[in-house]
């Protein structure tokens, strides 16, 4: 089944290529590795990106003074590294990656975060692009700045003591988008240091299963049948989690894709969480 073209959520191949050339259309690649991977997003964008895209660094955008990893930056960081890369908070916005964390997914809740509507991600990423025999270019895209006003939505990101509640209250679903193992405690994480298991009350959806085999996000009534299926009542506020904040956003880009209004993303995550002295930790499935 086609995703229905959404400049809010998600845009299609098609769609993208016929607003490539709209004035008010600007085009990102927030591709984003484990650091295990070996991989570099910046050289693999500088080697061939969509024409016209600008490249944004998730680990650059975030909030330098945490010791965690790419967490959300201030509304005023933010607003200077758009602006540094031409865009003002009334253009329509397109994302894609070229990453197996689906990392687009994060840029598109940063932009949600600042108030951002008119942002959307490209379904099934670069590589779809590709598959296509769509153009890519090596040309640096010339860059005019731009004048970016946030307007920052608190309850769009958790931290710890707000997950902490919700946890104990049952208030609202916690659903974890890392694989299985890991949320049971049966795999080490890939971060040194971090205990193994998931926060007590939480549901497990690994983000791969949202996604088809091609990189596309499933139709809706398939993701609504897996967030049901992993136990997640979606009359209720909803809060993603996963590693490190970035495979969360799927779960959350595909909540806002079911019409959810209520969720929000713990920003430090697995990596906060595993890692906090005396911390509830559940093993085990769900």
């Amino acid at each position: 089944m086609r995703v229905t073209d959404d400049p809010k959520t998600l845009v299609s191949t098609a769609w993208l290529a016929a607003h490539l050339d709209d004035p008010d259309l600007r085009i990102l690649d927030a591709s984003w590795h484990m650091p295990a991977a070996g991989r570099d997003a910046k050289a693999e964008f500088e080697a061939w990106h969509i024409p016209g895209a600008r490249f944004f660094d998730i680990d650059a955008v975030s909030d330098q003074a945490s010791d965690l990893p790419h967490m959300a930056p201030s509304a005023q960081e933010f607003a200077r590294h758009m602006a540094a890369l031409g865009i003002s908070a009334d253009q329509q916005v397109v994302i894609y990656d070229q990453s197996a964390t689906r990392s687009a997914a994060r840029a598109w809740w940063t932009f949600r975060l600042m108030g951002h509507d008119k942002v959307a991600v490209l379904d099934g990423g670069l590589a779809k692009w590709l598959e296509e025999a769509r153009d890519v270019s090596t040309d640096p895209t010339e860059v005019e700045a731009a004048d970016y006003r946030p307007s920052r939505r608190a309850e769009l990101v958790r931290d710890a003591a707000q997950v902490a509640a919700a946890s104990a209250t049952g208030d609202e679903h916690i659903v974890d988008a890392r694989a299985a193992d890991r949320f049971r405690g049966d795999a080490p994480e890939p971060r040194a240091g971090l205990a193994s298991g998931h926060i007590p009350g939480s549901r497990n959806l690994p983000f791969g299963q949202i996604y088809n085999s091609d990189g596309t996000m499933k139709d809706t009534k398939t993701l609504r049948a897996l967030f049901e299926g992993a136990g997640i009542d979606l009359s209720r506020p909803v809060i993603t989690s996963c590693g490190s904040g970035v495979t969360a956003a799927s779960l959350s880009l595909a909540l806002e894709r079911l019409g959810h209004k209520t969720h929000s993303l713990y920003d430090g995550s697995w990596t906060e969480w595993g890692a906090l002295p005396n911390a509830n930790i559940a093993t085990g499935d769900a």
